[in-house]
């Protein structure tokens, strides 16, 4: 089953042969919308493959405020469990299943040993370091010189790409949580984003319409 799995996406990404080494050591877990992946403080000892949905990934300040860092979707991997891994260090972020998704987690001792291995799992790390750099960089600037209606509707929209849907189903003390403010903020902006006709707003969804 696995291998099949991974010939939907991963065959244009990877060679044969280690699809089929990954097939062979990989285990294959579903998880539930909201269900907790990894938790602060955890000890990670498997990358993950996303084989289908979405994982958010968040950060805890000592407060205990929460703000998400970036979304994982199909293709991905979550570098930060590279490095946690193979040190056993603990985990500083938290991840969350966005949507019901599909994943495969491999030994993390494979890592390096593929690296030398395989041509395509060397890029395919090297890729995934980047494009999460990115992403931890668009964090800071969105945090250092973004408004919060404008923080919002980045969100709303980043959003809107990881579910493929234009319909999101929320509430406003989670997107609350997500952006690390009040309720009472997120239900002003949002309704100030209706009023401007980019979003509609239902009870416990939103849909929008201009992104």
């Amino acid at each position: 089953m696995i291998r099949e799995k991974l010939e939907e996406y991963y065959s244009v990404v990877f060679e044969k042969e280690l699809l089929d080494e990954i097939a062979e050591v990989g285990t294959y877990k579903k998880v539930r919308e909201n269900e907790l992946l990894l938790d602060i403080g955890d000890t990670f000892h498997h990358i993950p493959l996303i084989l289908t949905g979405a994982i958010k990934i968040s950060r805890e300040t000592k407060k205990g405020d929460e703000i998400v860092l970036y979304f994982l979707e199909r293709g991905d991997t979550c570098t930060i469990t590279f490095g946690s891994g193979i040190q056993s260090n603990k985990s500083k972020v938290r991840g969350i299943a966005e949507k019901d998704s599909e994943l495969i987690f491999i030994p993390v001792e494979k890592l390096e040993e593929w690296m030398i291995k395989y041509a395509s799992w060397r890029s395919f790390v090297i890729d995934s370091y980047d494009l999460r750099l990115n992403e931890m960089l668009e964090a800071i600037d969105t945090l250092a010189f973004l408004k919060m209606d404008e923080r919002l509707y980045k969100y709303l929209v980043d959003k809107v790409q990881i579910m493929r849907s234009t319909e999101l189903h929320t509430t406003h003390q989670e997107i609350a949580i997500d952006l690390n403010t009040s309720r009472v903020v997120i239900s002003r902006l949002l309704k100030q984003l209706e009023n401007e006709g980019r979003i509609k707003l239902f009870r416990n969804k939103i849909e929008i319409l201009d992104f």
